[in-house]
Parts: structure tokens; sequence; C-alpha cells
């Protein structure tokens, strides 16, 4: 399912405001940090404090939370640190062939004549901020797209940033040359934009059990039903999906970065507020007034997406509920309140999160809205996923609401997953087919204009037309010791075996062609103890021989695309790590070795256990021309 999102309202948040404000005094807060997720399914989870998320991480991980917050702060005091004037440039253009609808019949629900103004059933613009100092010199970029990091499937294992991490990796190795990834001075965000229905596996959805198209409504197939019906992207595997997906949003980002001649002048203005979204009163016209509800989900949220199936026999689409999955959730949850039922139709509920409060609220009530305006631009902060119909309904009354202030040209942009997540946000009309999008709008069919509503406010407020109230501010639960994710134990290395040992090593030669990889096995410690451990770690490194100062350089590391890490529990507290160089066509010649860095687990007689760093080193070995 497609639910794990980077960031959630969580005791993350107020603990980076905690520690900007203990830095910085009152500089940075919430009315100007915004905290937003480009975003990757591959990620550590653990982090988020509603109990809803903690089903797939295991409850709250405090170390992922502390890394997570620390890693930020850090970002944000290196910013601080080398701040200076500098010029502000936008650009926008076409991306072509890196997204598809994936609830297209969904779509097909919103007014003919609002659909006749576009020419596609997703976003194609993107947008590019470019940032250079005062002298010209090149600072960063940020990108918005709408579509989503969906290019490695739910069978991947490792922790990868998927086709918007690879963009933001070519785009930076080639203005930080010859740093490793993470080094350097340029910075290249490729951030969300509306992408709750927008997906980049381009091919569409196929039975894997047939190969023939499950583009319908349920997506469903004929044999094995909607299990079998999955997204196909455009490469062999999801490797190269990823790659070609992130290469096309890189090649357009440096293309428009490159011809950006629009400045961007003009003060700089935020507007931030708290509110309760489960009691949102909704003006729709002069005689209707609608309001939002407690969060539910709908039974096709358990369905997955074609990026990402369910399990069990759920399927998009559902607009009546089970009576055995019903039942069950009955005995173990408790049944939804007549109101939340009639409030939230037609989605038949599956979890009434916003009535479950054990051991705490499943789900956010209090949520952040926010725009922040630089001079003509305006970054709409939103909580959630917004599919492609309803950014662009959110833009166009954000967009109309500052004309009629007088400020008019605005360029609206949205930057999804910001400060809370609160899942997706459908239109009204797509709310009523009950898909995957519709089924995870957790606050009603009216969360849509709920939210024009707000963001209106806020544009009044940046226009000083409108006093803004601050809202009710979130609660924050005390989740230190809800975790059910077993405490790392002492490790062991085989007979005659220290950590660090190679066990299987790398050839002699390789030659630089694509499809040659150099391996080497070594006895591994568990990931988790160098993760809680150390702030900055790399766990390999490709290092190359340099026979002129005789010493060995650093090439690449584990945030390099030609890399990879596996990690291999055994029996009796061992394990395994193996690490892989995927030798690129165009690779220098010369003399190279893999390295691996880890921690291990090691029980002291008084002192309990202590965590013990130790390095590994392969053979080195010869990369050849071909």
């Amino acid at each position: 399912m497609d639910s794990q999102k980077p960031f959630s309202w969580s005791p993350g948040c107020p603990q980076v405001l905690q520690q900007l404000r203990s830095k910085y005094g009152g500089l940075y807060g919430q009315d100007n940090v915004i905290l937003s997720g480009t975003h990757t399914h591959s990620g550590p989870g653990g982090y988020f404090q509603y109990t809803l998320f903690w089903i797939t991480s295991k409850g709250l991980i405090r170390p992922a939370l502390s890394s997570i917050v620390n890693g930020i702060v850090k970002s944000i005091d290196i910013a601080h640190e080398n701040m200076k004037r500098g010029r502000l440039f936008i650009n926008r253009g076409t991306v072509e062939n890196s997204q598809i609808n994936r609830s297209p019949f969904s779509y097909l629900k919103n007014p003919e004549s609002e659909r006749n103004r576009y020419s596609s059933n997703t976003d194609k613009e993107m947008v590019v901020l470019k940032m250079v100092d005062e002298d010209g010199h090149e600072l960063g970029l940020i990108s918005w797209f709408a579509v989503h990091p969906v290019s490695m499937n739910n069978s991947n294992h490792l922790v990868n940033s998927d086709n918007v991490g690879y963009a933001s990796y070519l785009f930076e190795q080639e203005k930080n040359k010859g740093m490793l990834p993470g080094e350097g001075s340029f910075v290249a965000a490729f951030a969300s934009s509306n992408l709750g229905d927008v997906s980049s596996n381009t091919r569409g959805p196929f039975c894997a059990s047939t190969g023939e198209s499950c583009d319908n409504p349920q997506s469903s197939c004929p044999v094995g039903g909607a299990a079998m019906c999955m997204a196909q992207g455009p490469g062999k595997d999801m490797f190269e999906s990823t790659r070609i997906i992130g290469q096309n949003l890189y090649l357009k980002a440096k293309e428009l970065y490159e011809e950006a001649s629009q400045e961007v002048t003009g003060p700089l203005s935020s507007a931030h507020q708290w509110v309760n979204m489960s009691d949102v009163s909704v003006e729709l016209n002069a005689t209707h007034r609608v309001k939002t509800c407690k969060p539910a989900l709908g039974h096709s949220f358990a369905a997955g997406t074609i990026d990402g199936v369910g399990a069990f026999n759920f399927t998009q689409g559902s607009v009546e509920g089970d009576p055995f999955w019903d039942q069950i959730r009955d005995q173990l949850l408790g049944e939804p309140s007549n109101e939340t039922k009639a409030c939230h139709k037609p989605k038949p509920i599956l979890f009434s999160t916003g009535e479950m409060t054990w051991p705490h609220p499943w789900h956010p009530d209090i949520v952040d809205v926010q725009i922040a305006a630089i001079g003509s631009l305006a970054i709409l902060a939103v909580p959630g996923e917004f599919t492609t119909m309803s950014g662009r309904r959110l833009r166009e009354a954000v967009k109309s609401e500052f004309d009629s202030h007088g400020t008019r040209g605005m360029n609206v942009v949205i930057a999804g997953l910001c400060n809370v997540y609160t899942h997706y946000i459908t239109t009204y009309e797509e709310y009523q087919v009950q898909r995957y999008e519709a089924a995870s709008t957790i606050y009603g069919p009216h969360t849509l204009s709920a939210y024009i509503q707000l963001y209106r406010g806020l544009a009044k407020a940046i226009n000083a037309t409108e006093e803004l109230p601050r809202g009710p501010e979130p609660p924050l639960f005390n989740v230190t010791t809800l975790t059910l994710l077993p405490a790392l134990g002492v490790e062991s290395a085989p007979a005659n075996k220290n950590f660090g040992d190679v066990l299987e090593e790398v050839r002699q030669e390789y030659r630089e062609v694509r499809g040659e990889v150099a391996k080497v096995t070594f006895v591994g410690g568990n990931p988790r103890n160098s993760a809680e451990n150390a702030t900055e770690h790399n766990f390999l490194t490709v290092e190359k021989y340099s026979s002129i100062s005789s010493s060995w350089r650093a090439v690449l590391n584990d945030a390099s695309w030609d890399t990879r890490f596996y990690w291999s529990k055994g029996s009796r507290g061992q394990s395994n790590v193996t690490i892989e160089w995927h030798i690129p066509a165009g690779a220098e010649p010369g003399v190279y070795r893999l390295r691996y860095f880890g921690h291990y687990k090691k029980r002291l007689l008084l002192l309990g256990t202590v965590t013990v760093p130790f390095e590994g080193s392969s053979s080195a070995f010869h990369v050849a021309a071909p």
C-alpha cells in the first residue's frame, strides 16, 4: 500500500523547531519553516506519532526519528552558515513520457467542461526555481513536478530515493564535479506537487498472470483479481525504470535551469495556520454549507494501487462494504458511528481512524496549512497528495484570490507532503468513484473544498486583508517506548573469522562494460548498529588507487547509483554483507577496491553490551578497457 511518506506531523517536527529555536531564537519557526518530503517509498520508517503508521514500522523507532531530525537541522545549519545575497529565476516547461494517470476512470468523473480546458489527465508542467548569488555563481534549484516516485516497486528491499532522487543525484553530480554524493555546495531538490493520481509506471497496468491489460475501473484481472494487476515502468526492471524517469526529469530541469531568465523579485512573506480538519465548515455557495468529517479510510485503501497492490480480496472502486471484513473490524477495532458513516458516504469505511484512540489517535485532526510567497511566486505547502484536478482547482482558486487583491500574475506552485501527512485529496466527483485515492481522502467528500477555502484565507492574510487566527496547536504524544521492534542483540563472527573479514572475494579483473559487477561478501554486522550509533556514516566506498600519490581515493559511496549494499541475517547472531559495484560503461580503467564500514554489538562482562566499529576491504582488482 502507498502509505510510507516522509514527513508526517510527528515528534520530529516540533523537535526540529525546538532545536532551531534554541540555536537561532525566533528567526526560524512554524511560520517560515516548511518540511516537505520529496519523496520515496524505499526509506526507513518509524517516525510517525499517529498509530496507523506504526503498523508497517512496528511503532516509533527513536533512532530513525533522531536521524531525520538531526539531518534536517544540520541542513538548515549549513544553509544558515552559508547564507548570502542572491537572485532567483523561474522557468517552466513540459515533461513528456514520464507519467500516466493511475486512476483515469476517477478523473473522467470530473465535469467534461472542466476536463476540456486541459490537454492531458496529468499535469505535465515542470516549474524550476533557479538560485544564484549576486555574482551569478550557481547555488541550486528546486523543481516541482507531479509524478509519484514508484519506479522502484514494492518488491524492493534497498533504501533508495527513486526517480526524483536519481534526478537530484544526476544534477548534483554534474554541478559538484569530483565530489561524492552528499558533498559539494550545489543543491538540486526535486519536489512533490499534485501527484496523487500520477504514476511513473508509464506502460500502465498489466495482469502478472496473463500479460493482458487491466486498465479497468477495478484494476482487476480475470485470473487472480486485483492482486495480479500491476503497473509497469518504461524499463526492463525497476532499476532501469528509475534511471529512465529520473533522467527525463533531470534533462528537462537542466534545460529549464539553463534557460531561466524571468527573475523573481519582491518581498518575502508567509502565512501559517493550524486547523482542525475534522470539523471545518465549508461555504459552497450562498445557500449551501457542508462540513468535513472525522478521519476514516475506505475499503479501497486496502486494495492499494496499480503501483503497489494491497492484500486479500480488496479491490479499488468499492462503494459497498464487505460483511466479512466489516465484522472483523467491528470486533477488533469497533464499528464506525452512524454520524461518521453518513459523513463519508459513499465511502464504505474500513478504519474509522478518527474514532480510534488506543494507544494514541490513529490519524491527525490538527493539520498545518501554509503559504510562502516570494515576490511573484506563491508556494502552497499542502499536507498531502492532491490529485491532478484537485491541484488545478486549488492553484486556480489561490491565484484568483491574489488577483482579486491586486497581486496579479502570481506563479502558484503546489509543494506536496508538507509538515503533516493526511493521505490524499480528491475532487468531490472523484470521491464518488472510491478508488484508492478517494478511499484515502480521510476527511470526507468535501476535503478539497475545505482546503481551497483555507488556502484562500492564507492568501488573504498574505495580502494583509484578513487577520489569520493561529488555530489549535497539534498534540504531542509521549510515544518514546511504543515499539515492537526487537532490541539489537549480541553478534558473533564465524569460527576463525573476524567482523569485516572477506568470505567471498572479488575477481582479479573486470571489463569496463555494462553488466559487469564487482562483488564481495564480508562477515557483517546488523546495519542498525551503524544507523543508531553514527549520524554520518558510509556503509561502503569504492576506492581507486593512485600510483602517483601511492594512496587510495574514494570515488563512490553508498549513495552512488552504481553501488548496492545487501545485508543477510544468519543464525546464532551471525550475518553477511555483500557489496556490489555495477561497473558502468565509461568507468575509468585502473586499480580499485571495495570497502565496508560497520558496527557490531559485543557483550562486556560488567558493562552489558557495547557497539564496536569495524572495517573490511576486498582485494585490489583491475578494471580494464573493453
